[in-house]
């Protein structure tokens, strides 16, 4: 994997993946923190560290100069999930003065949650942060999937009841749209154009892996009777505690 990052070569952008997009760089952010994890080596934490605080950008929240015209929702919520796995799993944080990892992943979340759009469809997070993006007009599984991820992971991780209300939120306006089919069917997304009548039936494996991330991250907050319980018995959704 570490044969594609040269982000920490003279005269290259650390933390890209040119000529791949920026969201995979941010998903091998991720892999390397697991990484070090399992297995105790620290050869690339100095890099991951680097590399993820040359792409927060200057109000620190992962949307750098570089990529702020053409970054999505869900290229976003991956450099997320990186930040969120470096706070759950006691990754090294940065030294004091330079932004930390949990404020990081919350500060995509506050993000996220003020785009959440009910003027179409009755919510949903569009693909696009830019009105001027092509796939403004689309809501798609990554975004939504990934914001209810994110969402259940901080709920999971802080105790805060409000970010399962969120996961909550999210995963019901998604349940009630095209997007999840009968039988399981996860599919790509839906389109404001036609009030989210139908969808963009693609199917991708990692819209799949998404959404078993975050329900497996929801279970995991029932099991230890995180907010889940309080927020499930409250009626504000779908899924039940047993």
């Amino acid at each position: 994997m570490m044969t594609y990052y040269h982000g920490d070569k003279p005269g290259v952008t650390p933390g890209t993946l040119d000529p791949y997009y920026w969201w995979e760089a941010g998903a091998l952010f991720g892999t390397l923190i697991e990484y070090w994890y399992y297995t105790g080596d620290t050869t690339y934490n100095q890099l991951v560290t680097d590399g993820m605080l040359f792409q927060v950008g200057k109000n620190v929240d992962f949307m750098p100069a570089n990529q702020t015209a053409t970054e999505g929702n869900d290229d976003q919520v991956f450099w997320a999930f990186a930040a969120m796995s470096a706070a759950e799993m006691n990754f090294p944080n940065p030294p004091a003065g330079q932004p930390q990892w949990l404020p990081l992943a919350q500060a995509v979340f506050n993000e996220q949650a003020s785009r959440w759009d009910t003027q179409f469809c009755g919510g949903g997070l569009r693909w696009q942060i830019q009105y001027f993006a092509p796939g403004f007009n689309y809501k798609n599984t990554p975004s939504n999937a990934g914001f209810l991820q994110l969402a259940a992971r901080l709920a999971l991780y802080t105790g805060n009841e409000t970010y399962a209300l969120w996961a909550d939120k999210v995963y019901d306006w998604m349940a009630q749209s095209p997007i999840l089919y009968q039988n399981w069917t996860v599919f790509d997304g839906t389109s404001i154009d036609n009030n989210c009548k139908d969808a963009n039936q693609i199917q991708w494996t990692y819209n799949y892996g998404q959404m078993i991330a975050a329900c497996a991250y929801v279970s995991a907050c029932l099991f230890f009777e995180q907010p889940f319980g309080e927020a499930m018995d409250a009626g504000t959704g779908n899924l039940e505690r047993d």
